[in-house]
């Protein structure tokens, strides 16, 4: 069978089976760790302006914005799956290099609202779409990562698979979601290289694309089924031509969704090591950023590929700029969304701490990207001390993962200003006790 067809095959065995109360929490993990994304990612470029254009499309359909405004479908999910991704607070997969929350969650909230589901479906779609797109991010792998980005391309199969899930499409129709939304996939790396406003774009498109192509194939819409294998499919065209063979062998088995990267700062998640590293080591010996003289940073050359802003000008280049958050961290002592004010950006002692830190990669610690991301940090003080840290993972990797208590101290953070305490509070129950719930009614 074709890797679509595999993929169909246990999508339809999965409508049919119970999910185990481990998955089912890890879900609402992933539904909560995407509202803490979505709250600051509404008032980010280009979040308020695509409202904005959308006004013709709000008003009407089955599906509601996070302010109550009813749209159809696929605009909740263009526009929630913008806003998830904005503030550069969702969730990871490691091995796929990809960000699945904010298409995945987006698009079956969006179905799920517009088909009155259950919160058990919903959350259903949610796993399903989780399960399919990370193993195609797998395959693909790193030679797909060097020019695309994996939560535009990537992201339209989780949409596809969630809304599928959520549409109830069997084995056949959910194959040939899939196979439209190959046909949909893009994002460019290029995109965030220099300032831009279009990267949270990738994840809305994909969200949107992947609506629609479950939504025609529910339609009897068909695509190639060859299409992610074939001689002109996706893996030759977007990857090294990949092999496909092994794609559903853990499926069912190994809950990808049980394994994911919750964000612990806020910012480019490539440079979450070098900052928990340089932070790991100003706690052990005291230091003050008045008592460093210089600061190198070892990584991985995705790191320094992507957060490649060396003298960073605006918010969007300080979210892709090591230097500036390692710096940040070591005058301030963390990196929240105070970091990216027009205040932080001028200041003197960030700025001149941003001059004292050189970067390299490290070729061992390059060589187990993707599957682990890590960093060594060396500070040299004034008074000649040489300190050396590593950071093998993240804090929010599975090896070191956010508790439930710290994952809702995200959100509470993230969503109490926009929406006041209690009623931040009283959505976050809300999200606990999703499978419970006979309808969705998620506004806050």
């Amino acid at each position: 069978m074709h890797p679509t067809e595999v993929l169909g095959e246990y999508a339809a065995a999965f409508q049919r089976q119970p999910l185990s109360t481990d998955v089912l929490h890890h879900a609402k993990r992933a539904v909560i760790d995407w509202y803490a994304a979505l709250f600051p990612g509404l008032a980010v470029a280009p979040v308020p302006q695509l409202q904005d254009l959308m006004a013709g499309e709000l008003d009407h359909g089955g599906a509601q914005l996070i302010d109550g405004r009813a749209a159809s479908a696929r605009t909740a999910a263009l526009i929630h799956g913008t806003a998830a991704h904005a503030a550069e607070v969702d969730d990871s997969f490691r091995d796929a290099m990809y960000h699945p929350g904010a298409a995945t969650v987006a698009a079956a909230l969006a179905v799920a609202q517009a088909r009155c589901a259950t919160g058990l479906d919903f959350l259903r779609g949610v796993v399903l779409g989780y399960e399919v797109s990370t193993r195609i991010g797998v395959v693909l792998g790193r030679p797909h990562y060097r020019h695309w980005h994996n939560t535009g391309t990537v992201g339209t199969f989780g949409a596809a698979a969630a809304a599928g899930g959520v549409l109830g499409l069997g084995g056949g129709p959910f194959a040939h979601a899939l196979a439209t939304a190959a046909t949909f996939t893009a994002g460019l790396q290029q995109a965030f290289r220099m300032d831009s406003m279009s990267k949270p774009l990738h994840a809305g498109r994909a969200a949107e694309g992947g609506v629609l192509a479950a939504q025609l194939a529910a339609r009897g819409v068909t695509g190639s089924l060859d299409v992610l294998d074939g001689e002109s499919g996706l893996g030759r065209a977007m990857s090294d031509g990949p092999d496909w063979t092994r794609i559903g062998d853990t499926l069912g088995s190994d809950f990808h969704i049980t394994r994911l990267t919750f964000k612990n700062h806020i910012g480019c998640g490539h440079t979450f090591a070098a900052i928990d590293g340089a932070l790991a080591l100003a706690r052990a010996h005291a230091l003050r950023a008045a008592d460093i003289r210089q600061v190198k940073v070892a990584t991985y050359a995705p790191a320094l590929d992507i957060a490649c802003h060396e003298n960073p000008s605006t918010e969007n280049e300080a979210r892709f700029s090591l230097r500036f958050v390692v710096a940040t961290a070591l005058v301030h002592g963390s990196v929240r969304l105070s970091a990216y004010t027009a205040e932080r950006l001028a200041d003197p002692d960030v700025r001149a701490m941003i001059g004292r830190i050189h970067a390299v990669v490290d070729p061992e610690i390059d060589a187990a990207f993707p599957g682990r991301r890590a960093a060594r940090v060396e500070i040299e003080t004034h008074d000649g001390r040489r300190l050396s840290w590593l950071q093998p993972d993240r804090k929010g990797d599975p090896e070191l993962p956010l508790s439930d208590e710290e994952l809702e101290g995200k959100y509470l953070e993230l969503a109490t200003p926009v929406l006041g305490a209690a009623r931040a509070q009283a959505l976050l129950q809300k999200l606990w006790s999703l499978e419970g719930a006979a309808r969705l009614q998620l506004q806050p």
